[in-house]
This record gives C-alpha cells, sequence and structure tokens, in this order.
C-alpha cells in the first residue's frame, strides 16, 4: 500500500486545522492511521535503497548491505 498525493494532502489538512481549532476524535484517529501509512511507506522506500547499496570492503571484495543486513529484516529481528 503505497502513500498517495491524496492522503499526504489529508495529512496536512488534518495538521493544519489540528493547530487552528483542534480535531474530533474520528478526526484524531484518521490522522493516526495516515501518519502510520506514511511512516510505513517511508520506512519500504529507506529500505530499498538501503538494500541497493554496495560497499567496497578494505580487501577490495564488494558488499551489498540488502545481502548483508537483509535476512535480519526478513526473520523479524530487525529493531525500529
Amino acid at each position: 500500500m503505497g502513500i498517495t498525493e491524496k492522503k499526504i494532502e489529508r495529512i496536512n489538512e488534518l495538521a493544519r486545522k489540528s493547530k487552528a481549532e483542534g480535531l474530533t476524535d474520528a478526526e484524531a484517529a484518521e490522522q493516526a492511521v495516515l501518519r502510520q501509512e506514511y511512516i510505513a511507506a517511508v520506512r519500504r522506500n529507506l529500505r530499498s535503497q538501503l538494500d541497493s547499496i554496495d560497499i567496497r570492503e578494505p580487501d577490495g571484495s564488494i558488499t551489498n548491505l540488502g545481502e548483508k543486513y537483509g535476512a535480519k529484516a526478513e526473520n523479524g529481528k530487525e529493531g525500529n
């Protein structure tokens, strides 16, 4: 599930309303859900970028971070 421009606009709209006049309980719950979706999308994007990074080791070998650390994320051992 990706974050769409429409959802980002809604997040911003709720943030402005929160500062101006406050949110109803339903709006606050909606804001919390949208924020969690946004954070999850950012984490997926960052993980994808990190997984594609190769590091040249001092001995000249190349280590892919996705291959080196990806197993932790797949096994649920990754810390947040």
